[in-house]
């Protein structure tokens, strides 16, 4: 078993575990959790299989499998599964933990959040990573501000990505240091918490927000006797 292989598991084991315990029932809002993984994954995916294909960032061959889909190991593929999966569980166990409620933003600052992400994407249109990163963060907020506004008043939506950072820098320290995956010093900014890029950051941030956004919706939706 690749080491990238056990952590996929291990970062599934316990969420999938507790998916059925009664306070919680996330198991209910599988067909929610399915259609947001599937969603941003694919948009994911895609943008990691040309990053990798670039050079931007690339997998130590000592500690993945041979299998490769879209040029991808087929561990990075799961990646995509599993930290999703765990994420919104949290969310769920979050939510069902806390009680929510609207904070309080003003119309300018929630209408004026993605500009410094887009200030920065257009600052460093020579490094790859930076760029798609912080693109990815500032579509996250304006597609929340015209959908769903209420995520971003939500206090549990806040909580839930501040928890998100603890998992984030256990998880991507490990792969960053043994390294499982190595990055071309080029593509991103060079700033690293110990060795964490920077833009690491950034990338958990707009993928699990996504994740998060795609699962609401569908859940208003599709299942609104369980949102």
């Amino acid at each position: 078993m690749s080491s990238y292989l056990l952590i996929n598991i291990l970062i599934i084991l316990i969420p999938l575990l507790f998916s059925f315990e009664k306070k919680v029932r996330f198991y209910r809002k599988y067909p929610s959790v399915v259609a947001s993984i599937i969603v941003v994954g694919t948009v994911y995916i895609i943008w990691d299989s040309i990053a990798t294909a670039r050079g931007d960032w690339a997998f130590n061959p000592d500690h993945v499998l041979a299998i490769r889909l879209f040029g991808l190991p087929v561990e990075e593929m799961l990646f995509f599964i599993t930290v999703p999966y765990a994420c919104l569980f949290m969310y769920e166990v979050v939510r069902s933990s806390l009680k929510d409620r609207e904070l309080r933003m003003p119309v300018w600052f929630v209408t004026l959040l993605p500009v410094p992400f887009l200030i920065i994407a257009l600052m460093n249109s020579g490094q790859h990573y930076t760029q798609t990163v912080f693109l990815f963060t500032a579509a996250f907020f304006i597609l929340c501000h015209w959908l769903y506004p209420q995520l971003i008043r939500s206090k549990v939506y806040w909580v839930y990505i501040m928890l998100t950072f603890v998992p984030f820098l256990f998880i991507n320290g490990i792969l960053t240091s043994v390294p499982i995956v190595t990055y071309d010093a080029d593509a991103f900014s060079g700033i690293r918490i110990i060795t964490i890029p920077l833009e690491d950051l950034f990338y958990s941030f707009s993928m699990l927000s996504f994740n998060v956004f795609i699962f609401r919706l569908v859940l208003n939706r599709w299942q609104p006797h369980l949102r």
